[in-house]
């Protein structure tokens, strides 16, 4: 469905370096530069990291979360962690299964360096 996803941000070295050790828990090797943007390939998709092309503040999104898909509830674990020791803030509860109208997940929400609201999801299997 989707192509990549970019997020703004204010310190591009200060997210890549938040990001390179989030993402790489996960597998994605460190972001690729690209003029004044940061890109993380996968299979899956990309995701990118920019300072606004208008020159203002970047600003998170209120209700905006992006999930990155994870393998078990340990890469979860390790997404958070990585994060955090990284500059992101933990938020929502603390990573672990959830019951919902899709089924049981496992999940690990935290906030980047930017306030941008992020999560690992693992889908266990039935």
């Amino acid at each position: 469905m989707f192509s990549h996803v970019m997020v703004g941000v204010n310190d591009l070295e200060v997210s890549k370096k938040f990001y390179d050790a989030l993402l790489g828990t996960l597998g994605i090797g460190p972001g690729v530069a690209n003029k004044s943007r940061y890109f993380y390939r996968s299979p899956a998709g990309t995701f990118g990291i920019t300072t606004p092309i208008n020159g203002q503040p970047a600003t998170h999104g209120n209700g905006s979360t992006l999930g990155f898909a994870a393998q078990s509830p340990e890469q979860c674990d390790a997404f958070h962690a990585a994060g955090i020791a990284n500059g992101g803030t933990t938020c929502e509860e603390p990573p672990g299964f959830r019951d919902g109208a899709v089924g049981k997940l496992y999940l690990a929400y935290l906030r980047d360096p930017d306030g941008n609201k992020i999560c690992a999801l693992h889908r266990p299997a039935k």
